[in-house]
């Protein structure tokens, strides 16, 4: 019976490190996308108002639809390339942060195909 009560203090143990473990790459991998997004922002701001710096000092209107198509194609594989990259870091998020609970449902599945009946 002892032993027993031991086992469980155990697992309930190493559930409580798996959940901590999850909870601190959640943290982390949700702060790096947050960081991205922030800088992407940035960037697409400074972007915009070098654009409109642009635009406003063109001197003819073949200029301007010139700048426009230079814009919007930048603007364009830019916006691509992060949708790329947060896609990205939010994958890896997932992996990390599910590799304990993959770690934890490996233990039990071990001591469930050893406990049961043959």
């Amino acid at each position: 019976m002892a032993a027993n009560f031991e086992d469980f203090q155990k697992f309930g143990k190493e559930q409580l490190e798996a959940a901590s473990a999850v909870a601190s790459s959640l943290a982390k991998g949700l702060q790096t996308i947050a960081s991205e997004t922030t800088d992407y922002s940035k960037r697409s701001l400074e972007t915009g108002s070098a654009y409109l710096e642009k635009l406003v000092g063109a001197k003819s209107l073949d200029t301007a639809i010139q700048i426009q198509s230079e814009y919007a194609k930048v603007a364009y594989e830019g916006f691509v390339a992060q949708s790329t990259k947060i896609g990205e870091l939010y994958a890896s998020l997932a992996k990390e942060a599910f590799k304990p609970v993959e770690t934890v449902i490996a233990k039990v599945q071990s001591v469930a195909s050893t406990v049961a009946p043959k």
